[in-house]
């Protein structure tokens, strides 16, 4: 099964932070992420860019309506994700929980699904 780790952050606790705090973060997330390819689970992953940048697209009545930003009430954004290739929803899960990010905000975890809609 392929599972998607969405990672979400608050960006201001995320930056405050001290460099060596920070620093800590990346070393976890890099060995995590090389036990998990040497274990063959890892399949992939990236950092999103800043939400300041990004836009949001809705379309009504054939209308694309295009704003600035995603809008979302909580503080929590969407970082990042990771795909994993294991067994069963509980070992992604634990990697979930390993993950440096889900000490500070949250990891979702979620199976992915194929074209035929089927989980992966």
């Amino acid at each position: 099964m392929k599972y998607i780790l969405l990672i979400y952050q608050n960006p201001a606790s995320f930056e405050a932070l001290s460099e060596e705090e920070r620093n800590q973060v990346f070393a976890e997330v890099d060995a995590i992420i090389q036990e998990l390819t040497e274990s063959g689970e890892w399949v992939g992953g990236e950092g999103l860019a800043d939400s300041s940048n990004t836009k949001t697209v809705k379309v009504r009545d054939a209308v694309p309506v295009i704003t600035d930003g995603p809008f979302i009430e909580a503080k929590e954004q969407l970082a990042g994700y990771c795909i994993v290739a294991c067994e069963t929803l509980e070992r992604a899960t634990e990697i979930a929980a390993r993950w440096p990010d889900a000490r500070y905000c949250a990891m979702e975890v979620r199976a992915l699904m194929s074209q035929g809609g089927e989980e992966m």
